[in-house]
């Protein structure tokens, strides 16, 4: 088959899904999606391993809704974040209304009622964060014991957020004979658990080894003092001009990062946790409209969020895992595009950088500012970090998405 000029014919789709595809400007499939549609169009169980923005909603959401078409029942997404949901119901929303069919999303932050008004619309389609959905189930307001396809989006994210138990509990009161689906950018050794327990002989489909970094992304690091690290921020907003995503590790960090970037004349809004969800719906959406130049997240937005042509990454503080390294700067270089991505390293950070690299296999090349003094890794300081992390890790923990405990009760979606 020629990829070029056959796209998407010749994977089992259906003429009027093949229409809406090219009605909607898809016209050429990506490597996950040539690999994971004819299998899914056959009814079977998949993992499907795909780093973020490849086009994993289409692989599994053309399959989903042509079997839909054909049989009774309803479709289960499950996803990590409220605005994965919003993104993911959005582009199914476009082909489910082509044959007649709704979809409605049950996510935290906004009122349940509406919620409830829209399941008593009977939709075929259901996307949901795991929180939340429990929430309706527990309540009554929807049955799903009809569910045939179920699909487990970025569901190593999932688990990174504690999801473990509500997905399991999912699991357990939907129909044991049913498709399921599962898109992950990595498998730990957890995803192959609920494989294990949860699938029928599920095909896995790979495009990229685990840690491999989107293609098309240059990658640098500058290694410096803490208290500098602002300066050089400003230095490098200075010299790129585009959109630019900025990760803290904190969401206290980000809301001091946004201050200084708007005192130094930029456009910026932030996005984490501890925003409601409209702060967050506008912070998103002035982002990709240019109202902001700049938007500062920390890694509820490294996966999953549906922007294109942000033109630099930059790692104001490297991440706590290193897997969310490549899930960082695979939010620039998208589609084919080139993307840039620059991290700010502190000296006792050496480790941290030599974990990202194993992963990555490759050297990041380390770069220094004429403007603002560099520094160099030290044994000293690293071993005082380490230490520092230790006593964190006994103490309260403020990162992202935890809220002084795991499992039943934790609700960030």
């Amino acid at each position: 088959m020629n990829q070029s000029t056959d796209g998407f014919y010749g994977l089992g789709i259906a003429p009027g899904l093949l229409d809406a595809l090219s009605k909607h400007g898809f016209k050429i499939p990506t490597p996950i999606q040539r690999k994971a549609i004819p299998i899914a169009i056959e009814g079977k169980d998949i993992i499907g391993i795909a780093q973020t923005g490849t086009g994993k909603t289409i692989a599994f959401g053309i399959p989903m809704i042509q079997r839909l078409a054909k049989e009774k029942g309803r479709a289960l997404v499950i996803v990590p974040t409220r605005e994965l949901a919003i993104q993911v119901n959005a582009h199914l929303e476009v082909f489910a209304r082509e044959l007649g069919m709704r979809t409605s999303v049950l996510i935290g932050g906004e009122p349940i009622i509406g919620q409830v008004f829209s399941l008593r619309k009977n939709p075929r389609i259901i996307v949901a964060t795991p929180g939340r959905l429990l929430d309706h189930t527990s309540s009554h307001h929807v049955r799903l014991d009809d569910v045939h396809t179920l699909v487990l989006d970025e569901a190593d994210r999932m688990l990174d957020m504690g999801f473990a138990p509500q997905i399991e509990s999912i699991l357990d009161i939907i129909p044991k004979e049913r498709q399921t689906m599962l898109f992950s950018a990595t498998i730990p050794d957890r995803i192959l658990h609920i494989a294990s327990r949860h699938m029928k002989l599920p095909v896995s489909t790979e495009i990229a080894p685990t840690g491999t970094a989107a293609e098309g992304v240059s990658q640098e690091i500058f290694v410096v003092n803490k208290e500098v690290k602002v300066r050089l921020l400003g230095e490098i907003l200075k010299k790129y001009t585009g959109s630019a995503l900025v990760f803290s590790r904190t969401k206290r960090g980000a809301t001091q990062i946004v201050r200084k970037v708007r005192a130094m004349g930029h456009a910026a809004a932030e996005i984490h946790a501890d925003r409601s969800l409209s702060q967050r719906k506008e912070a998103l959406e002035g982002f990709k409209s240019g109202k902001y130049r700049v938007l500062i997240a920390t890694d509820i937005a490294a996966r999953g969020i549906d922007v294109s042509d942000i033109e630099l990454v930059i790692n104001y503080d490297l991440p706590d895992d290193a897997d969310n390294y490549v899930h960082r700067i695979g939010r620039t270089g998208r589609a084919g595009k080139a993307g840039h991505a620059i991290s700010l390293a502190t000296p006792e950070q050496e480790r941290d950088v030599r974990e990202i690299e194993k992963l990555i296999r490759k050297n990041i090349p380390r770069s220094k500012h004429p403007a603002v003094p560099s520094a160099g890794f030290s044994a000293a300081a690293a071993a005082q970090s380490a230490g520092r992390r230790a006593l964190h890790r006994r103490g309260p923990d403020h990162r992202e998405g935890r809220s002084g405990g795991r499992g039943r009760h934790f609700r960030p979606s």
